[in-house]
């Protein structure tokens, strides 16, 4: 198998039984569509391998050592470029703003091109599964998630935008732009 074989395998294991919110979808469809955004921007397999592992640190038992046993050193730098310290002794709701703020700075901070398509590639598909749901239920959906304030929601997702302007030329930037301009227009 392939290194990106291995990783759709490791993360079908590892997100076995779950769903995403709201949509209450199987939860791998997430991350074969970041893999998929991110096959638009780049062919490298620890990219694409790590956009289908993007989530398993963060939302599973799997551990960053996992991740760099199996997949190695880049792949682990690059899911760990998007795996958030959750703080799960306090209630993720109190917990969002420094959450975001914490791993925006990693974004921010970054000259690695391939954490800045990860990101983008997250996001994008973030943003398809906000819309439809927005398309549905207006402003109120916001009150599925943690964060319910749709100006704080606004403020991460436009800095996202910000800090990947340099990815412009590619259509994922671009559908990822349109839909936050869609999506928070009143913000």
């Amino acid at each position: 198998m392939t290194l990106f074989e291995e990783a759709v395998e490791f993360a079908l294991n590892a997100h076995s039984g779950m769903v995403r919110k709201k949509e209450q979808i199987p939860y791998i469809l997430h991350p074969m569509e970041v893999a998929a955004i991110a096959s638009t921007m780049s062919h490298d397999e620890e990219l694409l391998a790590a956009a289908v592992l993007h989530d398993t640190v963060e939302d599973t038992d799997v551990t960053m050592d996992d991740i760099k046993t199996h997949f190695g050193e880049r792949v682990a730098e690059l899911v760990a470029s998007e795996t958030e310290d959750k703080h799960e002794e306090r209630p993720a709701e109190e917990t969002w703003e420094v959450r975001k703020k914490d791993s925006l700075s990693v974004l921010e901070n970054t000259d690695d091109i391939m954490v800045k398509k990860l990101w983008l590639s997250d996001k994008l598909s973030n943003m398809r599964s906000f819309y439809r749901i927005w398309k549905k239920e207006g402003s109120s959906m916001w009150n599925w998630f943690h964060q319910k304030d749709q100006v704080k929601q606004a403020w991460y997702y436009r800095t996202i935008r910000e800090s990947t302007e340099e990815l412009k030329d590619f259509e994922a930037w671009t559908e990822y732009s349109d839909l936050i301009d869609q999506i928070f227009q009143e913000v």
